[in-house]
């Protein structure tokens, strides 16, 4: 199967290690064939290696080395925010995020409900197997 996302300038990346972990940014330059240029309204420019980067289907139209109000405009227009909470690989992350956070009693109540819903889902089916046989 032929790549569908390539490393090019607007390209959306998912920082996967590092000290921006778990951020969305936009490569503005590619430097050479390890590293990019990131850029996005919550980081600082910097320099990163493509394995610590990984690609998203979301691509938005900026030139080269743009600044940062014009990239800001660009993500805004693209409404790449809503387009990666709207992704089933963004709301998998956003699901763990939430998962991550929960205390010992949402932990349990939790639980709780995973039972109930076996249990309702058990009788549902021993039902159905009655009326078959």
């Amino acid at each position: 199967m032929p790549f569908r996302r390539y490393v090019e300038i607007g390209r959306v990346a998912l920082v996967n290690y590092g000290p921006q972990y778990g951020k969305l940014v936009v490569i503005v330059d590619v430097i050479d064939q390890n590293r990019a240029l990131i850029d996005s309204p919550t980081i600082v420019r910097t320099q990163i290696n493509f394995k610590r980067l990984s690609l998203t289907d979301i691509k938005i139209d900026i030139s080269r080395n743009p600044l940062k109000k014009e990239l800001k405009a660009a993500i805004d227009a693209a409404d790449v925010h809503n387009k990666w909470d709207s992704s089933s690989w963004g709301r998998k992350l956003i699901v763990q995020k939430r998962r991550a956070a929960l205390n010992d009693f949402d932990r349990f109540k939790v639980m709780v409900a995973r039972i109930k819903r076996s249990s309702l889902i058990k009788k549902e089916m021993s039902k159905l197997r009655k009326q078959k046989a």
